[in-house]
């Protein structure tokens, strides 16, 4: 679908990001990988330079990432409890019969929000379920919900960090009104939310790869002739490429690192997940 979309369109960089980011550089032959942490504040950064705080929820983590003049200077993650995270919130729309999308308009709705326990997301389902057995209407449960994520978010991943206005959400969650609203009475501060919040990291790793390309073209070889460098991208035909991966376990230190092999049409493309980048260097085929 994107090779249909960008027909007509020179690609001339590509970066890759997040938790699956050493595969896709390898299928897509990203230019430039990066961290999401990095990411993240390169976008945010760009959006608004002023941006002290960066609290970014998903679907299955959630971070926060602390700038001071533009500068990454403190991070934190939860990739542990569900509660603090989208999939909780998924997860009770599905039980409560309703779309995703409209649990932020029902909280805003609630004239009295109930308390819901949010350290846990069994305990919090129990208590939902127990809140509708009480007869609490609906916007307040949801309403309740959205105050219990967020307090799980400030009290176990922002923990002890100084969030500092401006601050920017970013993530699939920072669409629901009804989270940003209670960050921000919880924060007592306005929150900002960027046009493209659900993809922040994407337009970081791209803003990279922008950089590094023109970075690259502006460097001179011999006879001081540009080097004019061209993105190692694939094009997009290579997400139909037939990739399959083996692992085996590098005993050679006491890291023990499972290493991840890249093999296509039975030739090795790529390896990854070594410490010390050993095999990434080298042949691997012999193990």
């Amino acid at each position: 679908k994107l090779g249909q979309i960008y027909e007509s369109r020179e690609i001339l960089g590509v970066g890759a990001t997040g938790s699956g980011r050493t595969l896709a550089a390898f299928v897509s032959g990203a230019d430039v990988v990066k961290n999401e942490i990095t990411a993240h504040g390169v976008a945010s950064a760009a959006f608004d330079p002023n941006i002290s705080t960066i609290i970014e929820i998903g679907g299955q983590d959630s971070k926060i990432i602390l700038l001071r003049d533009g500068i990454i200077t403190d991070f934190a993650m939860n990739t542990v409890c569900a509660a603090g995270t989208g999939s909780f919130l998924d997860r009770q729309a599905e039980r409560l019969g309703l779309e995703l999308k409209d649990l932020g308009a029902y909280a805003l709705r609630s004239k009295n929000p109930v308390r819901i326990a949010g350290r846990c997301a069994v305990f919090a389902e129990s208590d939902i379920i127990h809140k509708q057995q009480l007869g609490c209407s609906m916007e307040d449960i949801i309403a309740g919900m959205s105050k219990a994520l967020v307090r799980n978010y400030l009290n176990n991943v922002a923990k002890g960090k100084e969030l500092l206005p401006k601050i920017c959400f970013q993530g699939g969650v920072a669409a629901n009104e009804g989270i940003r609203k209670a960050l921000e009475e919880a924060l007592n501060t306005e929150i900002l939310v960027p046009e493209y919040h659900k993809v922040m990291g994407a337009y970081g790793a791209s803003l990279l790869a922008r950089e590094l390309i023109k970075e690259e073209n502006t460097e001179t070889g011999k006879n001081n002739s540009p080097l004019n460098r061209k993105t190692r991208f694939k094009g997009f035909e290579a997400g139909n490429e037939d990739i399959k991966t083996e692992t085996f376990e590098c005993c050679d230190c006491s890291n023990n690192c499972e290493v991840v092999i890249l093999r296509s049409s039975g030739q090795q493309i790529g390896c990854f997940s070594d410490r010390c980048g050993k095999y990434q260097l080298s042949e691997v085929d012999a193990h």
